[in-house]
């Protein structure tokens, strides 16, 4: 199981009118359950005047279940909420919220004309919707000796770790973010590099 998938890098919106109703999906970032909820929050202060501010959340990674939430906000019970949840789920995104904001414009659409806009909607938004690898990391302190430092530096693009810190007492100390996918192998490579003697500290 990799540590890396797509999150939106920005809030997003479009628009559509749907049968003289007017649609507007708002998707936002939100990695756990307290932020989305902040966010649909924040979209129903926004429009307070709307017929529906239908909502859907998955605050992990795609496809996760774990921390899930919706609503059809007085649409008919699952045409909206549950429709935007299984789109969000079906994407490649996580840690993303929907909200489906509707301005009724007199014409019914009827229940499976409900679930096609809603679903439909946030498909349009997940369409494009910026995002950007999320990659979970560590933070390690390597400690290494002088005649290592050339090598070492050298060797950190592979695993892609990131200097935060420098700092040079009797030895070399690097302060690094690196993805946790890369740690076992990096903390090996260093051991061969220094003879054992470089430490990594977490």
């Amino acid at each position: 199981m990799s540590d890396r998938y797509l999150i939106p890098s920005a809030t997003h919106r479009v628009t559509d009118t749907i049968k003289k109703s007017q649609f507007i999906t708002t998707l936002a970032h939100t990695p756990d359950i307290e932020s989305a909820r902040e966010f649909v929050a924040s979209i129903k202060e926004e429009f307070p005047d709307a017929t529906h501010n239908c909502w859907a959340f998955a605050a992990g990674p795609p496809g996760d279940t774990a921390a899930v939430g919706m609503s059809d906000d007085g649409e008919p019970h699952g045409t909206a909420g549950k429709p935007m949840l299984t789109t969000l789920l079906h994407s490649s995104v996580g840690e993303v919220s929907a909200v489906v904001t509707r301005y009724f414009g007199g014409t019914k659409l009827g229940t499976g004309g409900l679930v096609r806009a809603y679903s439909g909607m946030v498909n349009l938004g997940l369409e494009s919707l910026p995002t950007k690898e999320k990659v979970d990391t560590t933070t390690i302190t390597a400690t290494i000796p002088y005649p290592a430092v050339t090598l070492f530096k050298r060797m950190l693009p592979e695993f892609e770790a990131e200097v935060e810190e420098e700092r040079f007492t009797d030895e070399a100390a690097f302060v690094l973010v690196i993805p946790n996918e890369h740690l076992a192998s990096f903390t090996d490579k260093l051991a061969e590099l220094t003879d054992g003697v470089g430490r990594v500290e977490i």
